[in-house]
């Protein structure tokens, strides 16, 4: 019958396919070059470069090389399919980033300016691989280097830093996201250990982890409590969250505790209530704020190459006045937003950095980042919804950034709460009552 679709090409039945294989973009649209070649870096323009460090500069180098080679070309399908590409783990490790700024035990200890610099190398190219590594580097690291006994330290740092052992950290849970400090996932004293029990989601890398650092509410004390929980331990089930639009590589989870036995070796001893962990906090939200400049960096490089290699009415889009100045409007963030970046890991380095300092750059960060990839979007034309063309992949993969690690507007009350001595962070039954 014309038109059904069914004449040539696969059969429809069981949920196949209808019609002929697609071109590959590289033959269906030879006038611009997908990101599987990933675009040189351009988007350096006020030479930030020259502020680094002869060892910053060749780690960011090693980094950018391993990225474009060997993840640039996989990238794609990998987010298509919404899978890890778990045989590209051995060259993330070989990028050295797994053990962050954490030092001995077998770790590198990279200072925070240099892990941020290569985080934001691995964002340029794949959002997805950033965070399955600040996972790993900037929360499972440093709270067990922070925080864990020796005993934990030594069975567990250099493994981690080795991407030997994969960890994974859950503190949200369904009914509690930004507010974290009234988490209800519980801990009671058992003999010789601990009973866990509730719920955790949205949690990175939790289906595959070979450790879950569990955060639990004390039943005794009703203080945050830090757990240690191995794969497939009895009375655990972690599965996959699917059908999301951003991050689609990252294996986020839903997390059941029944009942889930922790001796007491596996305790991490040095949490004992929430503000124990703010020093973890106030690392990784650095981190995260680098991720936003790295997808940025990304998004300005291809649009850039893009630009010059597409055509129209005989002239490259890069030589439309219209087309210049979005591309400028991005330049413009991407060197404003590396400022930030720099210098929020000198504060941090220094003693300096506050939450409001760390909220103020993620939130900020974030935002002007959505610019940069809505922009990128436009100029890509129709092209800019492909993500064999890197922008609708950025575009998507940056809405759970601007969520987690504390949205836009949380990260913006706790700066204003330290600007003002005043906090205004209210529920909606409070709220109600003053009305």
């Amino acid at each position: 019958m014309p038109g059904s679709g069914g004449a040539t090409g696969d059969s429809a039945g069981a949920g196949g396919k209808v019609g002929l294989q697609s071109l590959d973009v590289v033959l269906a649209f030879q006038q611009a070059t997908p990101a599987s070649l990933f675009p040189p870096a351009v988007s350096d323009y006020y030479q930030l470069d020259d502020l680094l460090t002869d060892e910053e500069k060749a780690l960011r180098k090693k980094v950018r090389g391993i990225m474009e080679k060997e993840i640039a070309s996989i990238m794609t399908e990998y987010w298509e399919k919404a899978e890890f590409p778990f045989h590209a783990i051995p060259k993330l490790a070989s990028l050295g980033l797994a053990a962050g700024t954490t030092k001995g035990y077998g770790c590198p200890g990279l200072s925070l300016t240099a892990s941020a610099i290569a985080t934001a190398e691995v964002a340029r190219v794949d959002a997805s691989c950033s965070t399955f590594i600040l996972v790993h580097a900037s929360l499972v690291m440093p709270t067990i280097a922070l925080c864990g006994s020796e005993s934990q330290k030594q069975q567990y740092l250099q493994s981690l830093a080795q991407f030997k052992t994969l960890g994974c950290w859950a503190m949200t849970e369904p009914d509690y996201g930004s507010d974290a400090s009234s988490l209800r996932t519980s801990a009671s004293k058992v003999p010789g250990g601990w009973h866990l029990n509730g719920q955790k989601r949205w949690i990175g890398n939790s289906t595959f982890a070979d450790m879950l650092i569990i955060l639990a509410r004390n039943e005794d004390t009703n203080q945050l409590n830090g757990f240690i929980v191995k794969k497939g331990a009895s009375g655990l089930k972690a599965t996959k969250i699917e059908n999301k639009i951003g991050l689609r590589m990252v294996q986020n989870g839903d997390i059941v505790l029944n009942n889930v036995f922790v001796p007491d070796e596996d305790r991490i001893p040095g949490i004992s209530s929430f503000k124990d962990i703010n020093e973890v906090f106030a690392m990784s939200r650095v981190m995260v704020a680098w991720q936003p400049i790295g997808i940025s960096m990304g998004v300005f490089d291809m649009c850039h190459r893009y630009l010059k290699e597409r055509k129209q009415f005989g002239a490259p889009l890069a030589a439309f006045q219209l087309n210049q100045e979005k591309l400028v409007r991005m330049l413009g963030n991407v060197q404003a937003m590396l400022l930030v970046g720099r210098r929020l890991c000198k504060m941090y380095e220094s003693g300096k950095l506050t939450p409001g300092h760390s909220s103020l750059g993620k939130a900020w960060s974030s935002r002007k980042a959505r610019e940069v990839v809505s922009l990128g979007r436009e100029l890509l034309g129709g092209n800019g919804i492909l993500a064999d063309f890197l922008v609708a992949k950025a575009f998507c993969d940056l809405e759970p950034i601007f969520s987690y690690e504390g949205t836009y507007d949380i990260n913006s009350l706790v700066t204003g709460r330290e600007i003002t001595g005043i906090a205004s962070f209210k529920s909606a039954v409070i709220a109600k009552s003053r009305l």
